[in-house]
């Protein structure tokens, strides 16, 4: 059976929006809630959520608002980052799901910590890729004018810059930069997109067919919302005071990640930075992993993750 025939797909009336869901397995051991990051959508998340249904898991992954199938904001509406955690709240109440394990990878990671952190009576554990918790907002005075996140920031630029491309350039053009071990940073006669050609092959773990799903579902949403959340909501996030993790915590970085090299992040994770505020933390690294860990090396993220769970089983109800 392939994937298509296993995965069902249904929208959820979540807080005035239609939000898309995929699903798949009867989850006899609990449910697994994957969150994704940009330019993510559900897919991202297609090798992990097989994993775990053949484990005897239920994968729940939805399109946060504005991505994928699910529905746009209105335009006008100002975009909050505290609706990503009221929806993720509202599809576990809608799935009648009481407690979940959260996995999310990107800017999924930063609402996989937070809910946990605020709904630990409906979390059972967080697994998340690519990005360490920490209450510190992230400082980049340091980088230079062309780094990515800054561009981005800046209202606008980054809708220009998208959209002298169809959306599969864009797709294509983010996988390929992203995927590298180096800061996507452009110079100052350059957009971010200019840093990458038709030439530059995909990354070998990332199929035409794979790239033409992605791109057909950005033809839905585009990427004016995606740009807004996480972009340019993430410095809005409400802190949390005296964050102390109730639940198992256990971070996979690859070690290939552009990531590692921004102001201090590796040190979050080296310097026990993390550990003060989850106590039960656990740390695994992918040595050739990038920023795309899952999709890059499945079986190894499957490993890893299918292991988490087992090592924290869920109570079964009387």
């Amino acid at each position: 059976m392939d994937m298509e025939q296993q995965i069902e797909h249904s929208h959820l009336p979540i807080r005035g929006l239609n939000l898309h869901v995929a699903q798949t397995g009867k989850g006899e051991l609990g449910t697994v809630v994957f969150l994704h990051g940009f330019p993510e959508i559900w897919y991202s998340w297609r090798h992990q959520m097989l994993a775990v249904a053949a484990a005897g898991y239920r994968a729940v992954a939805p399109d946060w608002r504005g991505y994928g199938l699910s529905d746009q904001p209105p335009v006008e509406e100002e975009v909050t980052y505290d609706d990503v955690l009221d929806d993720l709240l509202g599809i576990l109440d809608a799935l009648s799901i009481p407690k979940a394990f959260l996995v999310g990878k990107d800017f999924g990671a930063t609402p996989a910590y937070d809910f946990a952190l605020r709904h630990p009576d409906r979390v059972c554990g967080v697994m998340c890729l690519g990005i360490p918790f920490s209450p510190f907002t992230a400082s980049f005075d340091t980088m230079p004018e062309g780094f990515y996140m800054s561009r981005w920031l800046e209202p606008g630029r980054a809708e220009a810059d998208f959209g002298r491309y169809d959306v599969k350039r864009v797709v294509r053009t983010i996988y390929v930069l992203f995927s590298s071990s180096e800061i996507p940073i452009a110079k100052e006669d350059q957009e971010i997109l200019d840093l990458a050609d038709l030439s530059t092959p995909l990354p070998e773990w990332f199929s035409e067919k794979d790239l033409a799903v992605y791109a057909s579902l950005y033809e839905k949403s585009g990427f004016q919302y995606p740009l807004k959340m996480p972009y340019r909501s993430l410095h809005k996030r409400y802190a949390i005071e005296n964050p102390k993790f109730q639940v198992p915590v256990f971070v996979v970085m690859g070690e290939k990640d552009y990531v590692y090299k921004l102001p201090g992040f590796e040190s979050v994770l080296k310097d026990g930075i993390m550990g003060m505020f989850a106590p039960d933390l656990k740390i695994a690294y992918i040595p050739e992993g990038s920023h795309f860990v899952q999709e890059q090396f499945p079986d190894k993220v499957n490993e890893l993750l299918i292991g988490f769970l087992k090592d924290h089983p869920v109570p079964v109800a009387a």
